[in-house]
């Protein structure tokens, strides 16, 4: 690090599976397949042994990512209504899009998960970071340390890969 007085943490997590059973239902309103709602609470369960615990967690409104944000939730004990914040500029969002919203955190929050979709994920951990992760798998978690004093300085290269795990990661199981 270089100097900062307090690194801050982003943790990227992708959506777990969804279900495509039914072809008339709207992309964001896909629920969570079986597998989704078994990876989600697993992945919970990965962060609370690691002692994570957000300060914050922000989430794409879409039902998918709600309902991972919601499951990992559940296992990090942590009050559900109280650490989630529903941001609707998440879903389809791009890397840059993504990056503004970033820069719009509460300083006061120094560890933040953000619940979306690829492909913005994947490149926003590759912009902040310059970590070459081809695709962040659904339910995958990549955590980043970033040198900043403040949200609204993220930018290119501003952090560190810390960790990405996803659910058929054999080292974690």
């Amino acid at each position: 690090m270089s100097g900062v007085e307090r690194s801050r943490f982003l943790t990227l997590i992708r959506h777990a599976k969804s279900s495509w059973k039914d072809p008339l239902l709207d992309d964001f309103d896909r629920p969570l397949n079986k597998r989704g709602r078994q990876n989600a609470p697993s992945m919970g369960r990965r962060l609370a042994a690691a002692g994570y615990r957000p300060d914050l967690i922000v989430s794409s409104p879409a039902r998918r990512a709600r309902d991972t944000a919601q499951l990992i939730v559940r296992e990090l004990a942590v009050a559900e209504e109280a650490h989630i914040q529903y941001e609707p500029g998440i879903y389809e969002a791009n890397e840059t899009e993504l990056l503004l919203i970033v820069r719009n955190f509460d300083d006061s929050c120094y560890e933040v998960a953000l619940v979306g979709h690829n492909p913005g994920l994947t490149e926003l951990a590759s912009l902040l970071a310059a970590c070459r992760i081809e695709n962040i798998v659904t339910c995958g978690v990549v955590r980043l340390e970033l040198d900043l004093p403040a949200w609204r300085q993220a930018g290119a290269q501003c952090g560190r890969l810390l960790l990405y795990d996803y659910p058929k990661n054999s080292l974690f199981r």
